[in-house]
């Protein structure tokens, strides 16, 4: 039997019983969680969602920063038949109302009584939503649940009904429905299948080493496809430990707690992790600003003798055996001591900031994809990471480069198209082809750049 999300997350916690899956900052310390509690926690939800009459083909939205919550509501979500609809938490009422009505969800998972108050002030523009589930503290309204509330519910319906519905899942049926910005109009729902996002996460692995000895720190929002398939699912797959930053300001306090070995973010991050390394070193005593710029300039060099396929002298080679122990080992502390790499997307990483940490040791392999591709179309990786690439395409994604420059991608991991959209579903997607919006040249060696942009498609994973 292919796997469904749920089924490949319960058969890992099954593998690691006990190891820690999950960990969470509570009263100013980590707490771990283990793979048994996830696998009881995604069965009571989907249980308890069960007892309050949702069924097979519904939708149920999620709107709340990362947490183990988000995670177990998906995941019962899918569990008991249904499709998830992540909703970004900081994001306007109107909009909101918007993906609530027209993913015709009949449940939602929120954390702010304060949203709520807004939100019931408006529930008869929703009729198809049935019940609010508050994630933290209580609100007096009809529709609303307290989580405890909530959980309890689960007593009511059988395992047995639960695990028939586990089984009787398919790869191809619909996992969630991801809305785009509207940043071009109306937000429309990606339609995203299990099959379309394992086979997303199936290919990455195929090229990049992640096993249960690893730790990702997530902060970018799971409401976002590019955190949740890179930073979320495929770390449940590869049976990988993911921590929970408290928000988006803590992450290098929590950077420094965790020690994780793997960091998946945006651009803006690493810029400003470049940016105070600067101000630090310009700003501190001369001797050690001129040890840093020394041992910089190495580095550099040592990069583009790797980019170029050359190898380095050995007066090169033993300069980067001291400045690596003297400078960049101070900066891989700073960043908690164990961190293997990075990854980027969503935006083009700066090509001075990528030479930069790679000469540090600290490697980010920048990507490309959409929502609309699972994410992922294109990933530099060990062995192939070329700078100013976002690296050759997936294995499993077929590429085409249209006559007036446009990207055109076809694979397992396409969208089906949009939510009771056909027409904006015909132009993206002709003949299995779906049309990126974006302009792009393929190099001699296989590698992709991204160059300008023909549409304003929502993207997640690249430029």
């Amino acid at each position: 039997m292919k796997d469904t999300l749920p089924r490949m997350v319960l058969r890992q916690c099954e593998r690691f019983g006990g190891r820690t899956v999950m960990r969470r900052k509570q009263a100013g310390h980590y707490h771990d969680i283990s793979w048994d509690q996830l696998a009881d926690k995604i069965r009571t939800y989907g249980r308890a969602l069960m007892t309050l009459g949702f069924k097979n083909g519904q939708h149920a939205a999620i709107m709340s920063p990362n947490r183990p919550e988000w995670a177990w509501a998906d995941l019962g979500i899918m569990a008991a038949g249904g499709s998830s609809v992540p909703v970004y938490h900081t994001e306007g009422l109107k909009t909101i109302l918007h993906i609530l009505k027209d993913s015709q969800s009949r449940v939602l998972f929120t954390h702010s009584a304060n949203f709520v108050a807004e939100l019931v002030a408006e529930v008869e523009q929703l009729p198809k939503l049935e019940k609010i589930i508050l994630l933290e503290g209580d609100f007096d309204h009809p529709r609303v649940i307290k989580l405890a509330d909530f959980l309890t519910l689960a007593e009511k319906t059988k395992p047995e009904k639960l695990e028939k519905s586990l089984a009787a899942g398919k790869r191809e049926e619909i996992a969630t429905l991801v809305y785009t910005s509207g940043t071009t109009g109306t937000p429309k729902g990606a339609i995203l299948t299990h099959d379309n996002i394992l086979s997303n996460v199936e290919a990455c692995c195929q090229l990049i080493q992640i096993s249960d000895t690893d730790e990702c720190l997530s902060f970018l929002p799971l409401s976002h496809i590019f955190e949740r398939m890179a930073g979320y699912y495929l770390m449940l797959h590869q049976g990988a430990t993911i921590a929970y930053a408290e928000s988006i300001d803590t992450v290098p306090a929590n950077l420094a707690e965790i020690s994780p070995t793997i960091v998946i973010s945006v651009p803006r991050l690493y810029e400003k992790m470049y940016s105070r390394i600067l101000e630090r070193v310009t700003t501190g005593p001369w001797l050690k600003k001129q040890l840093f710029f020394l041992a910089l300039k190495a580095g550099k060099a040592q990069v583009a003798c790797h980019q170029q396929g050359t190898r380095a002298g050995f007066g090169l080679k033993l300069s980067m055996v001291i400045f690596s122990k003297l400078v960049f080992s101070k900066l891989r502390k700073h960043l908690g001591g164990k961190l293997r790499f990075f990854v980027s997307g969503g935006a083009p990483l700066v090509q001075e900031i990528a030479e930069f940490f790679l000469a540090a040791g600290i490697p980010i392999y920048e990507g490309y994809g959409l929502t609309e591709t699972s994410p992922v179309i294109a990933f530099n990786h060990p062995g192939r990471h070329r700078l100013g690439t976002v690296g050759p395409p997936l294995r499993n994604v077929e590429i085409q480069i249209a006559e007036d420059g446009e990207l055109l991608v076809k694979g397992p991991s396409i969208s089906q198209g949009y939510w009771q959209l056909p027409e904006q579903t015909a132009e993206a997607l002709k003949d299995g082809w779906f049309h990126t919006g974006d302009i792009a040249e393929l190099d001699p060696d296989g590698y992709l750049q991204i160059t300008d942009r023909k549409k304003r498609y929502y993207r997640h994973g690249g430029r």
